[in-house]
């Protein structure tokens, strides 16, 4: 992916905000009333997150009222950019082992 896509979609307002809080797993709507995004707003910026990998669709829970929820979590660790010789991004994802203690422990608080 072109670094330059990639420096677009973090500079999109709010991107950052929606990546910093989805450490956990959260939904379109969490996202929304928490950070304070209009929800049309929220959906865009998770489709460029997602598109350009990093967020992805956590998971797809079973709310109180009986609806699917696609619940988002962030997929990198960190973003670095660099302007010396040239625009380069470089992204850090999440370990692997990250995620399996992140699902262990999902699976565990549900039970």
């Amino acid at each position: 992916m072109a670094s330059a896509e990639i420096l677009q979609t973090l500079g999109n307002k709010y991107s950052a905000e929606i990546l910093d809080a989805t450490d956990e797993p959260q939904s379109a709507q969490e996202l929304s009333d928490e950070l304070g995004i209009p929800i049309a707003t929220c959906y865009r910026r998770i489709d460029e997150l997602t598109e350009h990998n990093l967020l992805e669709l956590h998971d797809n829970i079973l709310s109180d009222d009986r609806r699917r929820i696609k619940v988002y979590r962030r997929n990198v660790d960190t973003v670095h950019i660099d302007f010396e010789e040239s625009l380069t991004v470089d992204i850090e994802e999440r370990s692997e082992v990250t995620n399996k203690l992140d699902e262990a422990w999902r699976t565990l608080s549900e039970s």
